[in-house]
């Protein structure tokens, strides 16, 4: 069984440093232990090349069985944890933290008091195999091998901008209005995208605000104070722009394809902290989606 361990760690990673590291062993051990494998089977299970692995094809028959039963395990022993554990352990990009789960997380935590909510907020793309989560909000097109995703909302865009700066050119009406401004973060592509979609040949602005924050927030907030248009995802902004902190001069939007994910292994979907707050969060979006 130790060397089956290390041959689906290696078979994952199909690399030997990387499933030494996971394990706490040498590359030497991890190497020891698939030869020990490979002579009781009597067949290669990877090739070896001068600076790097990769399966056989036994190696590539037996893998995803091995993987998927120590998967299998782990999610069995995780399901008997639940018992005595109650943090959901979450990792999700900043924008979608502090923009949305922020406000309506309380509402999880009413239904379900005795739970808590572990919250990271980072860029980096976690490693379920690795990584202490138990589910993650991810951007992307929603393909992640081994992982189960449900869609929660694209990644829509539009130009906001305060109401003292759009007043300054007597209104904008048109997307020809909007290059007259300046815009935060020109070089962002999104602005040509939007641009395409509504019929008008991108041209950065003669007047640049001349900052390049690559977060949302901080553009949110450089537009508020009047220092020039933004390109954001108005579904993180709601307050902002019922408030009339921030205004939406066109009800289009653009996207590039994209959108924000709930995911988490396939072979955990059945644990119970995962299930409710799968529901919860789904619920949620939802709920917003058929709202007025």
């Amino acid at each position: 069984m130790a060397a089956v361990r290390v041959f689906e760690a290696a078979a994952r990673h199909e690399n030997f440093t990387r499933a030494a590291e996971e394990l706490g062993m040498t590359q030497a051990a991890v190497s020891y232990q698939i030869k020990l494998l490979e002579e009781r089977l009597g067949d290669r299970l990877f090739e070896r090349h001068s600076r790097a692995v990769a399966l056989s094809e036994t190696g590539r028959a037996l893998a995803p069985a091995i993987i998927d039963s120590f998967a299998r395990m782990e999610a069995a022993f995780a399901t008997a944890r639940t018992n005595t554990t109650t943090t959901l352990a979450l990792s999700t990009v900043p924008i979608f933290a502090s923009n949305w789960l922020a406000q309506r997380l309380g509402t999880f935590q009413v239904r379900h008091p005795h739970m808590a909510v572990r919250l990271d907020n980072t860029q980096r793309r976690i490693d379920f195999a690795r990584d202490p989560f138990d589910v993650a909000i991810r951007v992307g097109d929603g393909h992640w091998p081994g992982l189960r995703a449900h869609r929660l909302m694209r990644t829509e865009f539009t130009p906001l901008l305060s109401p003292q700066l759009a007043a300054s050119i007597g209104g904008v009406r048109t997307a020809q209005d909007l290059l007259r401004l300046p815009f935060i973060d020109p070089e962002d592509k999104r602005w040509q995208m939007w641009c395409e979609a509504a019929g008008t040949a991108y041209r950065p602005p003669a007047k640049r605000a001349g900052m390049r924050t690559g977060s949302q927030t901080s553009d949110a907030r450089a537009a508020m104070s009047g220092q020039g248009a933004a390109i954001l995802t108005p579904a993180f902004f709601h307050a902002e722009l019922a408030s009339g902190m921030l205004v939406q001069p066109f009800d289009l939007t653009a996207t590039d394809g994209n959108a924000f994910w709930l995911v988490y292994p396939e072979s955990r979907r059945n644990i119970p902290k995962i299930s409710a707050f799968r529901s919860w969060i789904l619920a949620q979006i939802a709920a917003e989606e058929t709202a007025p």
